[in-house]
């Protein structure tokens, strides 16, 4: 009887534990808590664990410091940052700046949002292989092919264009446009219909002319949303590898000219087993996001209170 009425009074006060506010929270995020230390802490930890390694298989491993990030400033991987911050520097100019445009202008009642909002969103639902494989004919250095033939109205030549530096980056903008401009407009409409309506009449019978509207009331409602498109974007940028790799079809490109960070990481982790040297790789390109991000959330004044 006494064993009974301890379980009881166990079971009243476990039941009391769960039902209290200050567990049931914890209790409900526990899978994503769970999910989140196993797919993201514990394979950033052990990425900077295995940059200080050499690694030649399961039981070979032994420790060589800071060899790896020493060897890492040779001309392939410095190529292949300069690369990549050239790419992330121009998707950025291009695709903050053209969706606000775009967004505005789709943003009045005559022009039919609700249609294109899907049409726009339709190249980022195609996969970036078969978007690479089309790309990759597009930007062919034939004279019949898609690009030359465009160029060719303007009198301009045959561009070899995934053989030289400066236009096979414009491929590779020209691709990270196409995927993402849609989706980028969709961000910045959604961010637009929540501005109350009544600012912009107001404004209008005050006398502000739709410069003023825009610069006083649009970019300002817009701005949380332009802050949150520029670090997806830098992060995105600094991420790239599918579109270089759909583009040539490996992840050495000639004269390395659209070798990216993530690339010149997959070519040593993967294809020349050299597991530590990629894990320091990664390491960089993991501080050089963060500080980037940093900055530029710094400079929005995303750190200052009340600006939102």
């Amino acid at each position: 009887m006494q064993k009974s009425s301890s379980s009881i009074l166990s079971g009243k006060f476990f039941q009391k534990y769960l039902n209290s506010q200050n567990v049931v929270p914890f209790i409900f995020v526990l899978p994503f808590l769970i999910s989140f230390v196993l797919f993201f802490i514990y394979p950033l930890f052990s990425t900077f664990q295995m940059s200080f390694q050499e690694i030649h298989g399961f039981n070979d491993v032994r420790y060589i410091g800071f060899t790896n990030y020493k060897n890492l400033l040779n001309d392939r991987f410095l190529s292949a940052i300069r690369v990549t911050m050239t790419y992330t520097f121009w998707t950025i100019v291009i695709l903050v700046p053209l969706p606000v445009i775009l967004s505005v202008f789709l943003n009045l009642k005559h022009v039919g949002a609700s249609f294109f909002k899907p049409v726009l969103f339709i190249p980022q639902l195609t996969s970036v292989i078969v978007a690479g494989i089309f790309f990759r004919f597009a930007f062919s250095d034939t004279p019949d092919a898609l690009f030359n033939t465009i160029v060719g109205f303007f009198g301009i030549g045959p561009v070899r264009w995934l053989k030289e530096a400066t236009p096979t980056m414009f491929a590779l903008v020209t691709l990270c446009v196409w995927r993402w401009l849609g989706v980028n407009i969709v961000y910045f409409l959604s961010a637009l219909q929540s501005i109350p309506r009544e600012m912009y009449e107001v404004a209008a019978i005050d006398g502000a002319g739709p410069v003023r509207r825009f610069l006083h009331i649009t970019l300002p409602f817009l701005k949380p949303t332009i802050i949150y498109v520029t670090t997806i974007s830098v992060y995105g940028g600094f991420a790239m590898f599918s579109e270089s790799y759909a583009l040539f079809g490996t992840a050495r490109t000639p004269g390395e000219i659209g070798s990216t960070m993530v690339g010149y990481l997959y070519q040593q982790a993967f294809v020349e087993a050299r597991m530590g040297f990629g894990a320091a790789a990664g390491v960089v390109l993991f501080f050089m996001v963060m500080i980037i991000n940093l900055i530029q959330l710094k400079l929005f004044g995303a750190f200052r209170r009340g600006d939102y």
